[in-house]
């Protein structure tokens, strides 16, 4: 019986470790197909659902002997807090406040749950130093395809599928329009650009590694990060240039290269710089910024000014971000429930008051306490020949990239970068809890 559960346990473990790396894999590079439509919105189940669900299943057969201390880590605690927390405000707004409609509040409370549980699955499937070097040549691999659908994409008209409006959802093929915005295999440019965040801190810790030893190791990673640092530009997202250039500049200090980053944030607004999208959309921004500072001085001709607006900015500020705080003025503690401000807010935080209240704000910080207070400690110690401390620092440089972007984008509502950045963390995770495993170092 006992070589039964431990040939049983091996198997578990294989199929969790390939079923982890087909996420790292199908997530980015399988376009949003819709497989089954949900009445009333255009959110759709799609066939990467069921691989989630599958290497879930795995993941809780895994789970099952040892539950008792999956269930005293605080990390998980965490999570199954916000969880928790947020399916009585779902709970409340369904039948208190009645502001979600029953089924799409179940639906999106549902989709938190999925985009979470790779965490789990993260931290259970990393169980040794080969592990990581496994996952890590996959990220490579989906980097690639992202940059070869990209470029086809932009140069010779391969199909777009996006989900940013209900036609869209459809699973339409469009072409991309110069000058636009590029998603490659995305569902839009924003998670692109949010992917490129969280994946290329891993690059340039690699580049500056032990690991890279030669010209050839060298010129093979950095022309990695060439291929992101297109794909970024493309996207033409401003907030995420801010962001690739802070989580780029703190993985630079990570690893000791201080003098390279002012070098860095040059070279990224100088490249930046030659795409004239990326330039035009910095332009409009700040005159919006001049026309608002000078609204306050004397007009002295009477004919009127032009008009000078910023769409996106305008959005946000006069329809979205006021759409959350009047949610969050409805039940401050619990929020009008998941759904209840339709699709964007474009702001993750004012989202997530509005929808959860500040309860389920304060639980989703505890998480992000949680797992920063485990980084942090191993930031002091850091040998830059330990593949798993190359990859902690590396996630620890991409978590404040990441958190300046949802200052403006709702990306921990977008599928493909949400199920990765929570896969992600849960590898980093695991890497600071089972450094003294022996088992690890293999």
């Amino acid at each position: 019986m006992q070589k039964f559960m431990q040939k049983l346990s091996g198997k578990l473990d294989e199929a969790l470790k390939f079923g982890t790396a087909a996420i790292i894999l199908a997530i980015p590079l399988y376009q949003k197909f819709p497989f089954i439509s949900i009445p009333g919105t255009y959110v759709s189940v799609r066939l990467e659902d069921f691989l989630i669900l599958t290497v879930s299943f795995i993941w809780f057969l895994k789970i099952v002997p040892n539950y008792k201390v999956f269930l005293k880590d605080r990390v998980n605690q965490a999570i199954i807090l916000f969880l928790g927390v947020s399916l009585v405000s779902l709970i409340s707004a369904m039948f208190l406040t009645n502001t979600v409609v029953i089924h799409l509040g179940v639906l999106n409370w549902a989709r938190r749950v999925e985009y979470m549980l790779p965490f789990f699955i993260g931290f259970s499937a990393m169980r040794s130093k080969s592990d990581l070097w496994f996952y890590i040549k996959c990220i490579f691999i989906a980097i690639f395809f992202v940059f070869i659908f990209g470029v086809g994409q932009k140069h010779f008209n391969w199909p777009v599928i996006t989900t940013q409006n209900r036609e869209y959802s459809k699973g339409i093929a469009l072409k991309y329009i110069p000058g636009g915005h590029l998603a490659s295999t995305f569902a839009g440019h924003y998670d692109l650009a949010a992917y490129i965040i969280i994946t290329s801190p891993i690059l340039f810790a690699l580049l500056f590694s032990g690991f890279a030893k030669d010209i050839k190791t060298k010129v093979f990673v950095f022309a990695f990060i060439a291929m992101s640092f297109w794909l970024l530009v493309n996207t033409v997202s401003r907030i995420s240039v801010a962001s690739y250039m802070l989580s780029g500049s703190i993985i630079l200090f990570l690893v000791k290269k201080w003098k390279l980053i002012p070098v860095f944030v040059v070279a990224v607004a100088i490249l930046g710089g030659l795409s004239m999208s990326l330039v035009a959309r910095y332009e409009s921004i700040i005159k919006v910024f001049i026309k608002d500072v000078s609204a306050a001085e004397p007009v002295v001709s009477p004919a009127p000014a032009p008009v000078v607006e910023d769409r996106s900015t305008s959005i946000r500020i006069n329809v979205e971000w006021p759409r959350a705080i009047r949610a969050l003025t409805k039940n401050p503690l619990m929020g009008t429930g998941f759904s209840s401000i339709t699709l964007a807010t474009d702001n993750d935080y004012l989202r997530l008051l509005g929808e959860a209240g500040i309860v389920g704000f304060l639980a989703f910080v505890i998480i992000f306490k949680r797992i920063i207070g485990l980084i942090l400690p191993r930031l002091k110690n850091i040998d830059l020949s330990n593949i798993g401390d190359l990859y902690v620092i590396a996630i620890a440089s991409a978590i404040p990239g990441v958190l300046l972007n949802a200052v403006f984008i709702d990306v921990f509502e977008a599928s493909k970068f949400a199920i990765l950045f929570w896969l992600m963390l849960g590898f980093a995770v695991s890497a600071i809890k089972n450094e003294k495993n022996p088992e690890f170092s293999k």
